[in-house]
């Protein structure tokens, strides 16, 4: 039937409120009349300052809540260093690890990394009175950050204690969590999915939460994962047994992963009627609706073998006349074994079945629990060096339920790493290439004294090691497989201050700044700024050559080059032209003089004017 015309113009309002809401989620509010923009939300989302209003409506608020969509939006200077030494196959690998504050990280691959995560998981701390949550501070000096953030003191911390008799105990732990996620959607693709592990503290809060920044319709479930399989005679009230993972999605989309069939769902299809087409199971004809509520769908049926007409009594039919016509021609109608039934089932065949759909409740069986977590951990490392890690099974249900066989995936909670370890073995057994981002903080271990004393004084050092053990327990067996992987730390920008603001240089000091670029900067740093700004991914292959003695970062073949040496002349702007790289990337300082500066752009934009020229 062809589908009628609307008759109207284009209703801009609709349009224009689907758009805000595809981008801005948690400023779209549902009322009697439809979707409606909520315009002193959109305000704060558009505002690098704290917009004061006291409109009533439905939503989760909290003190600082305004303070922690700014941070959200707030832009950082921040960038990310190659660390050579602590990486596997620095050259090769397409797996990243990060290490720094998982904000400024999220705010770092906002370019290079936009909608193309496939799956997040993240297991943050479950503000249970005795965790530790990011201090989220931006007006800070560079001083200031430095010893805050954990790069001048002696034990990196970044975290500050949030015990359950602070007055702000629920309001800081939110305000910590809102921007991350604000942020990791954006990276998620468009069929992308969040999976959150969560306590019972928090996951009323966070459910909210997650409902505002990525909407109600893109909730998909709550799983209950049995933890433990035995009570405490130590604990006062209940024993806690369980926790959630709560499962949100970047838009409808996203289709969970269906799991293969069991012999015990294959079972359940028999064939009493010898039908050539094989074994099959039975599905009701019958509706949960009555008659009254579905009268479209009340109509006599026959059944063929007795002529005795049935009409609807206290259950509408499931299918349409023409679909119940459709299915008589084709045989797919049961009348019984004696073929007397007023009502037939309908014939669903096992060579047409699909996956079974995963359920909500992962029990220990299926998804591991915390003490196989402990145990594996400490088979690893020779050592116990974490309490109740994530078991690695409970995280490969995760990547089973919801990713490719090359799906990029991202834990900005990593802790030991135990999302890595389930892709490593992951792609081993069914000859994926999942690749992975983990980042965490370089969190103390000064507590646990055993681990510190043994070499392991961050948790992030951990989880280098725990990658490291994982490649060489594989790496014999599967030498196609990418065990390896970057590392990456967060530190201040390779630019001097005064790149950034400008206004605030002393003009006596001048000769202070020849270059605008730190002195202790290598070229390998500010190629992945490069790659960062013009928003490229890390793990794209680099050669690095030489062209009129200068060294040169090929990027992508031809897609960069980069060069960072001093004296740059004509005759390296020639030989570059006649190799017509899409972009070149040169340091500001570079040319041997103005001369050179303006002939090496003219030159360039003769001999090869498609190569985007760019200075830092």
């Amino acid at each position: 039937m062809a589908e009628k015309l609307d008759m109207t113009s284009k209703n801009w309002l609709n349009e224009n409120t689907q758009f805000i809401a595809e981008r801005f989620p948690n400023c779209v509010t549902e009322t009697e009349d439809g979707l409606k923009v909520d315009f002193e939300l959109l305000q704060q989302e558009l505002s690098g300052d704290v917009v004061s209003g006291s409109k009533e409506r439905y939503r989760l608020e909290w003190p600082g809540k305004r303070q922690a969509m700014v941070n959200a939006n707030l832009p950082t200077t921040k960038t990310l260093r190659p660390v050579r030494e602590d990486s596997v196959d620095f050259d090769n690998t397409e797996n990243l690890y990060i290490e720094g504050d998982n904000l400024e990280v999220l705010k770092i691959l906002q370019e290079s990394y936009l909608g193309k995560i496939k799956m997040i998981y993240i297991d943050p701390p479950y503000n249970t009175g005795n965790d530790f949550v990011y201090k989220d501070n931006f007006t800070q000096d560079s001083d200031e950050y430095k010893e805050d953030s954990g790069q001048t003191d002696e034990y990196n911390r970044r975290l500050v204690s949030n015990p359950d008799t602070s007055g702000r105990y629920h309001s800081d732990w939110l305000s910590m969590m809102y921007p991350r996620l604000k942020l990791a959607r954006n990276l998620l693709t468009d069929d992308g999915v969040i999976f959150i592990s969560i306590g019972e503290d928090e996951v009323h809060n966070l459910r909210k939460l997650c409902d505002e920044i990525f909407g109600e319709s893109a909730f998909q479930t709550e799983v209950t994962w049995q933890k433990r399989y035995t009570r405490s005679n130590n604990t006062v009230e209940f024993t806690t047994v369980v926790e959630s993972i709560l499962v949100y999605s970047k838009t409808a989309e996203f289709e969970v992963n269906l799991l293969p069939r069991t012999g015990e769902a294959d079972e359940r299809y028999t064939n009493p009627d010898d039908d050539s087409r094989g074994p099959w199971k039975g599905a009701s004809f019958l509706n949960p609706a009555t008659p009254s509520q579905r009268p479209n769908l009340c109509y006599p049926i026959t059944n063929p073998f007795t002529g005795e007409v049935t009409l609807p009594s206290s259950n509408a039919w499931r299918r349409s006349k023409e679909e119940y016509e459709r299915l008589e021609r084709e045989d797919l109608l049961y009348w019984g074994k004696n073929r007397q039934a007023k009502v037939p089932v309908v014939k669903r065949f096992l060579s047409e079945a699909r996956g079974l759909t995963p359920t909500n409740f992962w029990d220990h069986n299926y998804a591991g629990n915390t003490d196989e977590g402990t145990k594996e951990l400490e088979a690893l490392f020779g050592m116990k060096v974490f309490d109740f890690p994530k078991p690695s099974l409970l995280l490969r249900r995760v990547l089973e339920h919801s990713v490719g066989i090359d799906s990029l995936v991202l834990d900005f909670f990593s802790g030991t790493g135990g999302l890595a370890q389930a892709v490593s073995d992951f792609n081993s057994e069914n000859s994926a290439q999942i690749k992975f981002i983990m980042v965490q903080i370089p969190e103390s271990t000064i507590s646990m004294r055993e681990v510190y004393d043994a070499g392991f004084q961050t948790i992030s050092a951990i989880g280098k090691q725990r990658l490291r053990l994982i490649a060489q327990r594989i790496g014999g067996t599967e030498e196609t497989l990418d065990l390896g992987f970057k590392v990456y730390r967060v530190d201040e920008s390779n630019m001097e201050d005064v790149y950034y603001q400008p206004q605030t240089l002393d003009q006596g000091k001048m000769d202070m700044f020849a270059s605008n670029i730190k002195g202790d900067r290598t070229s390998e740093d500010l190629l992945t700024q490069v790659l960062l700004d013009w928003g490229l991914p890390l793990t794209l292959k680099t050669e690095k050559t030489t062209i009129e003695g200068k060294e040169v970062f090929k990027v992508a073949g031809d897609s960069l080059y980069a060069c960072f040496d001093e004296g740059l002349d004509e005759a390296f702007a020639k030989t570059v032209a006649a190799e017509k790289p899409l972009r070149l990337v040169v340091k500001d300082s570079a040319f041997a003089s103005d001369t050179a500066k303006v002939n090496v752009q003219q030159l360039l934009k003769q001999l090869s004017p498609y190569t985007e020229l760019r200075v830092i």
